[in-house]
């Protein structure tokens, strides 16, 4: 992790740029792959809402999650190249594909398993993200949405093309998408074309992050690293992006997320109890979690560590 502003005379502590650097982490089981995990960070654990960013590939892969359980949380998939077979314990059975969204809200317990299409490695690469859920939310039933058509819109530059912004979950410069959440959040895809300097509204009430996730960019003259996420703080109200070579990026934020948050493994909680009773549910194939329909094995869940769980606190 660098910090950038962090020197005398710098910019306010809500509008430091701190860079998060992304770790490749094994998925384990299975699974047999190896993803870019740049949020959770150990001093950061959430950015509003937002608790979990992956970036598997870009890779030639043959990609086969088993099912697996969720508590407390809803899990975004954001393709990028490829196509991803879901299919979850509600009884979903979606195809997924570029510009289209997945969003499943785990609530109390769900399961869910995640394909690429074919016998044999394929092309593939994904953001998959997490939304922890509120207190009002987390207990109550799952559900699963596919959004097929998202609002696009174009961002002004101030020089070169305008840039285009995609409102994947949300809300971003005005514009909502469709897909359901609970908290005051946004993520959004952006794309700036080479040439152009283009200004990104913000709520300065909200904290903000941008990831790279394509090209080459500078936020704010900060030249940006491939797969980077680099954390704004809050009390900006933009944040001038440029790029020579033109840039995809994911913008993340929101209402900074206050509630305690105990997470391991795939589940969301406030103790240590709650995800001990999960983990002894899914073991234990209670009907919490549902099957999966078309699966002959599923992903065991790991030993608990032998301390006791707590609420993971921010540094930054």
């Amino acid at each position: 992790m660098t910090d950038p502003t962090d020197v005398p005379g710098a910019a306010p502590i809500g509008q430091r740029r701190i860079v998060l650097e992304p770790r490749e982490v094994p998925l384990g089981g299975v699974r047999g792959m190896n993803v870019l995990r740049a949020l959770p960070h150990r001093n950061l654990p959430t950015i509003g809402a937002w608790c979990f960013l992956d970036r598997f590939g870009p890779a030639d892969t043959r990609m086969r999650v088993e099912p697996h359980p969720h508590i407390g949380l809803q899990t975004v998939t954001w393709p990028l190249v490829g196509e991803i077979r879901h299919r979850d314990s509600l009884g979903s059975d979606a195809h997924l594909r570029r510009g289209q969204l997945n969003l499943m809200t785990a609530g109390n317990g769900i399961s869910h398993s995640e394909y690429s299409i074919g016998d044999g490695p394929v092309p593939l690469d994904a953001l998959q993200l997490w939304v922890v859920l509120p207190e009002s939310a987390r207990h109550g039933d799952g559900g699963f949405e596919r959004h097929t058509s998202l609002p696009t819109f174009d961002l002004p530059a101030d020089q070169g093309a305008d840039a285009a912004a995609t409102v994947v979950l949300g809300e971003f410069a005005g514009v909502r998408s469709p897909a359901t959440v609970h908290t005051p959040i946004v993520g959004a895809e952006i794309r700036i074309p080479a040439g152009a300097r283009v200004q990104l509204p913000l709520r300065t009430d909200w904290e903000h992050a941008l990831m790279l996730v394509e090209g080459g960019a500078a936020v704010d003259g900060h030249e940006m690293a491939l797969n980077d996420l680099l954390y704004l703080g809050d009390s900006r109200d933009r944040v001038e992006v440029s790029s020579d070579e033109g840039a995809l990026l994911f913008l993340l934020g929101g209402e900074p997320f206050e509630e305690d948050l105990v997470m391991w493994w795939n589940f969301a909680a406030r103790t240590h109890d709650e995800i001990a009773i999960a983990r002894e549910d899914w073991e234990a194939a209670s009907d919490r979690f549902g099957v999966v329909v078309g699966h002959d094995q599923r992903i065991p869940a790991p030993p608990l560590p032998p301390v006791h769980l707590l609420p993971r606190t921010r540094t930054i």
